[in-house]
């Protein structure tokens, strides 16, 4: 718990922005968009939305295309939040599980996760919602390398407690209160509406792949559209939609563009992997538009 506390105070204090200004922080920050700029994608368009992406820096993005975001009822997609941390730490987690699941498995699994996660966390300004990311991926992976079960809403409780003790102004954010409002509805009504899909069937089920997807936007929604009627006075029409149709579209793009920037780092990118990033970051932005018009 003190080395939690300690990294909740060190991003608690940092000036806002991505990278903070903080040397190396700052160095690496300025790195990685330098890096995605570099990526010589087909269209225009793709390497300013994965910067916003992975980066959180939105000012290579043009005007119309943020109002479209906010149009379609996808603001928390391009928002760096708790979502793209979360989809970062999937594909870490789902890469390590050839590790197996021995003791020796969870200690490498949690040294590789952890610091990944806090490098993300410090590169991207640590803004709340993706500390207290931090903080559930740090309390999950510590559950999982003490062999314990893991319990959803003790973590929810634990990373809440420990980010307003040492960051008592943090609850007037509201990115915070949308960030564990989220997280509430997930763990409270997601389980159980999963449940309402008949048992059984093909291991695959695209149906039911489609049904999960709807139940976790309805989840998140049953708590958090509350809080932004009341700060912002508006309700996304087409929420349903929207995530159902973008929310994968941004976990394939994310995750293409991470294998780009990794492989274009050794030299060893194929072009094929740079025209499938930029196809699905062009078949997003067309979603949204679409959406946008309704």
């Amino acid at each position: 718990m003190g080395v939690l506390g300690s990294l909740c105070y060190y991003t608690a204090v940092m000036p806002p922005g991505a990278g903070g200004g903080l040397g190396w922080i700052g160095e690496a920050a300025a790195g990685l968009r330098g890096a995605i700029d570099a990526l010589p994608f087909p269209h225009e368009s793709t390497a300013p939305l994965l910067k916003a992406f992975l980066t959180g820096d939105r000012s290579g993005l043009p005007r119309e295309t943020v109002a479209m975001f906010r149009r379609s009822g996808a603001s928390h997609l391009l928002a760096l939040s708790g979502l793209h941390i979360g989809i970062i730490y999937t594909i870490f987690s789902r890469t390590l599980l050839v590790l197996g699941h021995s003791p020796a498995a969870r200690i490498i699994r949690f040294l590789i996760t952890v610091p990944a996660a806090l490098l993300f966390t410090l590169i991207t300004g640590a803004s709340p919602s993706i500390v207290r990311a931090l903080l559930f991926i740090t309390l999950s992976e510590l559950t999982a390398l003490l062999g314990r079960h893991r319990q959803p809403l003790r973590i929810f409780s634990v990373a809440l407690t420990l980010q307003l003790v040492i960051s008592p102004t943090v609850i007037t954010s509201v990115g915070f209160q949308l960030s564990y409002s989220a997280m509430l509805g997930i763990f409270l009504f997601f389980p159980p509406m999963q449940r309402w899909y008949p048992a059984g069937g093909p291991r695959f089920n695209p149906v039911r792949r489609l049904w999960e997807m709807a139940a976790l936007s309805i989840a998140c929604q049953l708590t958090t559209a509350p809080l932004a009627w009341l700060y912002f006075h508006t309700f996304p029409r087409y929420f349903l939609i929207t995530n159902i149709l973008a929310l994968p579209l941004t976990t394939v793009c994310i995750s293409l563009g991470i294998g780009t920037l990794v492989l274009s780092g050794l030299g060893l990118c194929p072009t094929f992997l740079l025209t499938a990033t930029d196809a699905i970051a062009t078949l997003l932005l067309r979603c949204l538009e679409i959406i946008a018009a309704m």
